[in-house]
C-alpha cells in the first residue's frame, strides 16, 4: 500500500525539479486556501440569516475534525514525502505525522456539512472543490501523501454522518422541548 502512496506521491508532487508556475500556484493554494473556506462560510452566514446557527455548527464541526485529524496523525506518525527525502518540502511545515491531513479533514468536512443542507448545498460544492485543489497542492509541494488527503475524506465522511446523525437527533428531540418550553413562557 505505501509503495502504491510513493509511485502516487511522485506522479503528483513536485519533487525536486518542480514547474516554477505550478509551484508558485500549489504553494499559494496550499497555505492561503483555508481562508477562502472561511470566507465562504462567513459570506452563508451573512447571506443567509435563517441559516447561521446551522453554519456555526458546522464550524464545531470542523473544530472536532481538526482535533481529531490532529490526534490521528500524532498516534500513526506516518512521515511526509519530505521526511523521506522524496521531496523537498517547498512550503515550511512541521515533520510531524501525516496521516490523515487535518487541511482535507476540516475543508472536506464543512463542504460535506455544507452539502446535507438545501440552500448551501451550491457552497458546500465550492467548498469541496476548494478542499480537493488544496489537496492536490499540498502533495505537489511535499508535505503530503495522496493517501493522507484520502484519509482526511474519509474522516470528513465519517464526521460529517455523526453530524447528520445528531442534527436528526436535535431536531426530533431536542428542537419540540425548546417549543414546548417557550410556549409555557
Amino acid at each position: 500500500m505505501q509503495a502504491l502512496n510513493i509511485a502516487l506521491f511522485q506522479i503528483l508532487g513536485a519533487g525536486h525539479n518542480p514547474n516554477p508556475v505550478l509551484l508558485w500556484v500549489a504553494s499559494n493554494v496550499a497555505q492561503q486556501a483555508s481562508w477562502l473556506c472561511v470566507a465562504l462560510m462567513a459570506w452563508a452566514a451573512w447571506h443567509w440569516p435563517a441559516q447561521r446557527l446551522y453554519v456555526l455548527a458546522s464550524l464545531f464541526a470542523a473544530g472536532v475534525a481538526a482535533l481529531l485529524a490532529h490526534e490521528l496523525a500524532d498516534a500513526f506518525a506516518m512521515p511526509r514525502p519530505f521526511m523521506l527525502g522524496l521531496s523537498p518540502a517547498h512550503i515550511e511545515h512541521g515533520a510531524r505525522g501525516s496521516l490523515p491531513s487535518a487541511h482535507a479533514t476540516v475543508m472536506f468536512t464543512v463542504g460535506l456539512v455544507f452539502c446535507l443542507r438545501a440552500p448551501l448545498r451550491k457552497i458546500g460544492l465550492a467548498l469541496l472543490a476548494v478542499a480537493a485543489l488544496t489537496g492536490w497542492a499540498r502533495i505537489y509541494v511535499g508535505v503530503h501523501f495522496p493517501f493522507d488527503v484520502l484519509a482526511g475524506l474519509l474522516l470528513a465522511a465519517l464526521i460529517t454522518a455523526a453530524f447528520w446523525v445528531v442534527h436528526r437527533l436535535g431536531r426530533r428531540f431536542i428542537a419540540p422541548l425548546i417549543t414546548r418550553n417557550s410556549l409555557r413562557a
